[in-house]
């Protein structure tokens, strides 16, 4: 983490106000819809949320294991696009943890 990124697990609509209350304008999802069954809540549903909320929302899936340099690239343009600090999640955290520091490792992040 940095002042500029943080990583979690999965969150859900009613998770939204707590990533306002600590300072995030931005919410990159990278956790496929219905990974982990019907209980787990859609792209959809937490974007909405984030949105009524001022957030800043980007769905971009990845499968665990199989991160291809176009998704590394794909992130990289959202993530330097996107207004700062950036919440990035999926199951564990682990996913989008290994974006941000693969897209760092190709230097393609602007900070």
């Amino acid at each position: 983490m940095s002042e500029n990124v943080g990583f979690a697990g999965q969150i859900a609509p009613e998770h939204i106000s707590q990533v306002v209350e600590k300072g995030f304008k931005s919410i990159i999802n990278n956790r496929p819809d219905m990974e982990g069954g019907p209980s787990q809540p859609t792209s959809a549903l937490i974007e909405e949320s984030a949105r009524s909320a001022g957030l800043d929302y980007v769905y971009q899936p990845v499968v665990a294991g199989q991160i291809t340099e176009l998704d590394v690239r794909a992130f990289a343009n959202h993530y330097n696009e996107l207004p700062k600090p950036v919440l990035m999640f999926c199951r564990t955290g682990n996913r989008s943890n290994n974006l941000f520091q693969l897209a760092k490792q190709m230097d393609l992040l602007d900070d």
